[in-house]
């Protein structure tokens, strides 16, 4: 029998709206058909990992697993309802699963999640390769993302400034994350994932789609995070121009966790 998971209600915050990505602009976002400015999935992320927090601390955060879908946009002022479950306990570990569902919408956001009971694989650093970012970022094109060799490495600081700053956007107050050593918050490492994207190229109106997450050992307040990736596949879907990128955060010098992260880097034109 499943063992339902903390419930957790808030209302979406729209925690890019002033960011070069227009699809989170109500005005840009309404000419591709929707209601309005899309919350960013990272944020919706991050809500949907309170539950996981919750229940299962920094076991979740230093090894667990988690693969989100991004289904139906979030709109800004949306009251969020994220409920799951825990549907398997093993000798392997724990499986859950977690929806985040709004009055309008619906189903918005599933995520399937895995506490191993064991240590995660390792991932070999010396398969991703730091590299300078852009200069100038070319304009995105399915040609350019096809012969990059390696993406150029985003690196973030994380400190107490930066954490606080992050926590209060996406309305986190877990103990667990707050302090001179507190852990680094798991949507920041999917934050760090867009970079790799949209600090290689200069993209339009773009949607982050899925994300496959491993965590590989937690990271603390006051570690630097370098985002070290290339492009795993691209391919059409109706029109709309998707990359995977394969990415490892690494905080130090040690692997905190493994990405599998596709967008939408192109959408069809709106209609005139």
């Amino acid at each position: 029998m499943d063992e339902p998971l903390p419930e957790y209600r808030l209302k979406a915050r729209n925690t890019a709206a002033n960011s070069e990505n227009r699809i989170h602009d109500d005005a840009v976002a309404r000419q591709y058909g929707f209601r309005g400015g899309l919350v960013p999935g990272v944020t919706v992320y991050a809500y949907l990992t309170r539950p996981l927090v919750e229940a299962f601390g920094s076991a979740w955060l230093e090894r667990g697993t988690a693969q989100v879908k991004f289904v139906r946009p979030v709109l800004e002022g949306e009251e969020v309802h994220i409920t799951g479950a825990v549907t398997a306990r093993d000798a392997r570990g724990v499986t859950a699963t977690l929806t985040a569902t709004t009055a309008d919408s619906g189903e918005c956001a599933v995520l399937a999640a895995t506490v191993p009971a064991g240590t995660p694989a390792p991932v070999n650093l010396a398969m991703y390769a730091t590299a300078p970012l852009p200069a100038e970022r070319p304009p995105v094109s399915r040609e350019h993302l096809y012969g990059l060799a390696a993406l150029g490495t985003p690196v973030a600081l994380w400190d107490e400034a930066r954490a606080a700053e992050y926590l209060d956007a996406v309305d986190d107050g877990l103990p667990l994350y707050r302090g001179a050593r507190g852990l680094i918050h798991p949507a920041f490492f999917l934050d760090q994932a867009n970079r790799a994207l949209d600090r290689n190229v200069r993209l339009g109106p773009w949607i982050h789609a899925e994300s496959r997450v491993r965590h590989l050992g937690a990271a603390r307040v006051g570690e630097t995070l370098a985002t070290r990736g290339r492009v795993r596949s691209l391919w059409e879907k109706k029109g709309r121009e998707l990359v995977e990128l394969d990415l490892v955060i690494v905080a130090g010098a040690r692997p905190a966790a493994h990405v599998l992260h596709t967008a939408i880097y192109r959408l069809p034109a709106p209609p005139a």
